[in-house]
């Protein structure tokens, strides 16, 4: 019995066109990723893309409508991907808040380390991609927020005071992240330990 032409276009060597789109989808957001964190956000172009992702320049446009679109979603997975490292990281530890940030530090420090496209792409210059500014501080507010929702238990201080002094702390934790990156001097657990003393320091007046 032979097939119809519907058929085809839905099954295609045991793949579905829906999977083959979600595939394609995934391969040039990690072709962009990789083009991003190796060579700067100013290379990542639509047809350097998706001959990297080894596709026709055509299917870009399937997926995104121009280069910015591929951007943020290249912005938009790093970020998940950190915050649910902080936040699943932290929620495992029994102890205080300050263990718990440590172990969270500890853990996103580990994952740039290996990876450290991830935090190039959360720094560097935006290159006037609209949206991408604004998506890297609600990273910075999401980790900040995270912090206030543990100080909150131990405080009778406002939130709105809490959330100031954490995001103070978390804005010199990237500052010392980004140096670490570019001169390795110390071992993760040693530089997790300065960063959880940083931001503790920082917020104890509030938590007083």
């Amino acid at each position: 019995m032979s097939m119809t032409r519907r058929e085809v276009v839905r099954d295609y060597g045991g793949v579905s066109a829906g999977d083959r789109r979600d595939d394609r989808r995934r391969r040039l957001i990690a072709a962009g990723r990789r083009i991003w964190g190796d060579s700067g956000i100013g290379d990542v172009t639509v047809r350097g893309t998706a001959r990297e992702a080894g596709l026709g320049y055509r299917y870009f446009y399937e997926h995104f409508p121009n280069r910015d679109a591929l951007i943020i979603a290249v912005a938009d997975e790093v970020r998940h991907e950190l915050v649910t490292i902080l936040i699943e990281s932290s929620v495992e530890v029994d102890g205080g808040i300050e263990q718990q940030l440590r172990v969270a530090l500890r853990a996103f420090l580990s994952a740039i380390a290996d990876d450290p496209q991830m935090f190039r792409i959360m720094t560097s210059d935006d290159a006037g991609v609209e949206g991408l500014d604004r998506r890297r501080r609600e990273t910075l507010d999401l980790v900040a927020e995270a912090v206030v929702a543990n100080l909150a238990e131990h405080s009778n201080t406002a939130e709105a005071d809490l959330r100031r002094a954490a995001r103070f702390a978390v804005g010199g934790v990237y500052r010392l992240v980004e140096t670490w990156l570019a001169e390795r001097d110390v071992e993760v657990d040693e530089l997790a330990d300065v960063c959880t003393q940083l931001a503790m320091s920082v917020t104890a007046a509030q938590r007083t």
